[in-house]
C-alpha cells in the first residue's frame, strides 16, 4: 500500500529500552489514535543503524499518519492520550526522533 500524499504522515526513530511497556502504550494508546482518524504504517525493529539523523541510537522505527496535521495536534493534544503517554511511553522509551513527515 503506498502512502496518501493527501494523509500527513511522520516518520518517527525511537530508542526503546523497555518493550514490554512499550507494546501496553502501544494497546493503551490505539483507541486515541483511532478516534483522531491515525494509523500507524510501516512499522520496524532495528537491529543494526548504519547512518542516522536522530540525535543519538534508536531501535524502532515507524510511520504514523494522521488525515491532517491538524488531527495529528489534536491527538498529541488528547488529555487520554497525554495521561497514556505519561504513563507507557516515558517509562519505555529513551529517545524519540522525527525523522522526516510529509502530505497532509
Amino acid at each position: 500500500m503506498a502512502t496518501d500524499p493527501k494523509r500527513y504522515t511522520r516518520l518517527m526513530g525511537l530508542e526503546i529500552h523497555d518493550a514490554a511497556m512499550y507494546a501496553k502504550y502501544r494497546a493503551a494508546m490505539k483507541p486515541f489514535l483511532d478516534a483522531h482518524g491515525g494509523a500507524f504504517g510501516v512499522d520496524l525493529e532495528v537491529a543494526r543503524v548504519l547512518l542516522s539523523p536522530a540525535e543519538g541510537p534508536i531501535n524502532r522505527v515507524f510511520t504514523i499518519s494522521f488525515p491532517s496535521r491538524e488531527a495529528n495536534d489534536r491527538f498529541l493534544a488528547d488529555p487520554g492520550y497525554r495521561a497514556v503517554r505519561k504513563e507507557y511511553f516515558d517509562a519505555s522509551v529513551s529517545r524519540a526522533s522525527i525523522l522526516g513527515e510529509w502530505g497532509g
